[in-house]
Parts: structure tokens; sequence; C-alpha cells
């Protein structure tokens, strides 16, 4: 059955982007290494196109399954991009060049319209200004009986787990202190009802299966 999930990676001080975020920083300070245990592994390298190249073992083992089931993606703007207020133009197409990893439909969560954007690969950006509500909807429409990955920012997956349209996430804490920027439970009521589901430990990082009920 097609979930709605989330890969995240966190701190040990509980933080998934750094402070200070900008274009030059688009994770601020230090946050680029919260993911560096995903770099050399082989699901990594084939979302990018290096098909034989990196490593097999227990991180590419929790990697992989939502790489290979991706059939849509949710992200706030924050996400897409450094830019505030209405679109200046559409010479912004995102971090990751033209040819981007997600090889699907991806939903961008923003107060100002825009026209969908076509990259290469597969991957196409549409614009919702209706809410995170509307947005998961038409990722689960466009995934079909794929999986709805839902991306950052900390305030989009905080949007998720309240209006419960979460299913699952993989929190993978890694052993550095960022002291500050965006956590990923802040803003989150107590009566949230989480299930530690699965704890695998990696060469390089913890990898912390939840569900949300």
């Amino acid at each position: 059955m097609p979930k709605t999930k989330a890969q995240i990676s966190v701190s040990l001080d509980g933080y998934m982007a750094g402070p200070n975020q900008s274009e030059k920083d688009p994770l601020g300070e230090g946050g680029e290494a919260l993911h560096e245990w995903a770099f050399n592994l082989a699901s990594f390298h084939e979302m990018h196109g290096r098909h034989g190249e990196g490593e097999r073992g227990v991180s590419d083992d929790v990697l992989r399954p939502t790489l290979d089931r991706l059939g849509a993606v949710v992200m706030g703007r924050n996400m897409f991009g450094p830019i505030r207020g209405p679109w200046p133009d559409d010479e912004w197409k995102g971090w990751w060049g033209q040819d981007p990893p997600f090889h699907c439909p991806v939903y961008v969560l923003t107060h100002h319209p825009r026209d969908p954007v076509e990259m290469d690969g597969g991957t196409s950006f549409h614009f919702v200004t209706e809410g995170i509500e509307t947005a998961v909807a038409a990722a689960k429409e466009a995934a079909g009986d794929q999986d709805v990955a839902i991306g950052g920012g900390a305030f989009t997956l905080q949007q998720a787990i309240v209006a419960g349209l979460l299913d699952e996430i993989v929190v993978t804490q890694v052993p550095i202190l960022l002291g500050g920027g965006e956590r990923l439970f802040d803003r989150l009521p107590a009566s949230t009802k989480v299930e530690l589901a699965a704890v695998v430990e990696g060469p390089d990082a913890l990898h912390l299966t939840y569900r949300f009920g």
C-alpha cells in the first residue's frame, strides 16, 4: 500500500538544517555534514545517474526503499530555493541543475503562483498555493501505487505531521552538533502520537524509523 513518508537527517542536538541558511549555505552553516553518511552509498549515486558506483550495506538498505518507491515529492519553498515573496521571474529552477535527482513530479508549497517547470530526467515542479493538504493530495494522485515523499524544510514536515498526512519518517541521527538552525520536531503538540518502529545502526549514523498514529 502506498505511503506518505519522509527521510531526514538530524544532528545530535536535533537540527535538520544549520543556522543562517542562504544561497551559499542552503542547509545552513555546517548543515551539509548532516548528509555525508549518504554521499558514498550506491543508491545515492544511482539517484544522480551514476550506476555501478558507491557502497552497499545497512545504510544503503535504509535509503534505497525510499528512492525505489518514489512516485512524487512535496517540499517547502525554502527547499526549492532562497527566493522570498513574489517570483521575480522564471529563472530560478531549484538547487539541482537541469536534471534534478527526483525523476518524478515535485509539488512546491508557496504563497505565490507560478507555472509548472519541466526539467530533464522526468522531474517537474508544480507550485501549490492552497496548502499542504492540497499538495499531498495532488502528489498522491500523481504517484499512483508509489510512495509520496515529504521533504524539507522543518515547517513543511511539521505541517504534514499535525495534519495527519505523514505515515512514516526515517530520522537519521548523525553524530555532529550544529548549535542552532531548524529543529525537526519543534512546534508539534504534545498529543502527537509517535511509535518507534525500527532502529538500524549504520557505520556513520543511526537510522530511526517512526510511525504516526
